[in-house]
């Protein structure tokens, strides 16, 4: 049986125009899709400028319904082009309560529906806990809650946001509900007031390979799509990247450009990969109670 899929990604800059912005994102999947894409994937919060870098109440603006205006439209736009869209929005889920939230449309327009963040941070230029509450554990009946996978007309994928992306715990649990593909929308980049090279090189690694590591162990495809450009005191770093179950990168994009790219995958070769390296055969789980616990004192 033929699997082979194509996976569109859009990595660009933004700007503080909203409706800009959201052009800027379906010009680039009409792009992708022109280049035979059959899943394309937004990067984190791709509707505005990445305003966590600072608390100001102003921003809550920014925040809408999920489902709602964006996800009708991409929707719309989803079954036009016969295309899968992954799409990064600010939720606003409640007078007061908001996610970092992506919405999953499926080729025929279908709103699959959300997964919101679940690990967020709080660092100097990325105050995310000021804005978004995280995702609620997983109780086994809400569409909204916990780690999500989405049966999508091309493969069932699983989708996780920035942050997420340093968490094993995580990529594991999304690809052991039959995740085929780990989508990770993301905003990241470098201080501009770091004067050391080093340091710079070594967290673009650092992010890179733990993510190709999700890729091994769990025998999965992963795809990270990053923004660029200069915003405040981070340079985004780009760097979006599409990897097999090796941890093999099938495609790198540069750190500075805006670029749409198409990759084919072959989700046959998934039964290759973890047939040869049987990881998910050999799982412990009745040794990994510990892991519940906050640390082992």
């Amino acid at each position: 049986m033929n699997r082979k899929v194509n996976i569109g990604l859009v990595q660009m800059s933004c700007t503080s125009n909203v409706e800009d912005n959201f052009q800027k994102a379906v010009d680039g999947i009409r792009e992708a899709a022109a280049k035979g894409a059959n899943i394309v994937c937004l990067q984190e919060l791709f509707k505005s400028l990445y305003f966590c870098d600072v608390e100001d109440h102003k921003n809550f603006a920014l925040a809408e319904t999920i489902p709602g205006p964006s996800t009708e439209s991409l929707g719309t736009l989803a079954k036009e082009l016969n295309v899968v869209i992954i799409a990064s929005l600010f939720e606003k889920r409640a007078h007061g309560l908001y996610h970092n939230t992506t919405a999953v449309l499926d080729a025929d327009g279908a709103y699959l529906g959300k997964y919101r963040k679940m690990h967020i941070p709080d660092d100097p230029g990325y105050y995310e806990k000021f804005y978004f509450t995280p995702g609620d554990a997983s109780q086994g009946n809400a569409d909204s809650d916990g780690y999500r996978v989405f049966d999508t007309k091309f493969a069932k994928i699983g989708v996780l946001i920035c942050w997420d992306q340093w968490y094993p715990e995580a990529a594991r649990i999304t690809s052991l509900m039959g995740a085929e593909i780990l989508f990770y929308p993301t905003a990241i980049g470098w201080d501009t007031n770091e004067t050391d090279p080093v340091i710079n090189e070594e967290q673009y690694g650092a992010w890179q390979t733990i993510q190709r590591g999700h890729a091994v162990a769990n025998g999965v495809y992963v795809v990270a799509v990053n923004r660029v450009g200069r915003e405040a005191d981070q340079q985004f770093w780009g760097g979006s990247f599409i990897a097999n179950p090796h941890g093999r990168l099938l495609y790198l994009a540069p750190h500075a450009e805006e670029t749409t790219h198409v990759e084919e995958i072959d989700l046959q070769k998934l039964d290759h990969y973890r047939t040869t390296w049987p990881f998910f055969r050999d799982r412990r789980v009745d040794s990994y109670r510990q892991i519940l616990k906050r640390y082992i004192d």
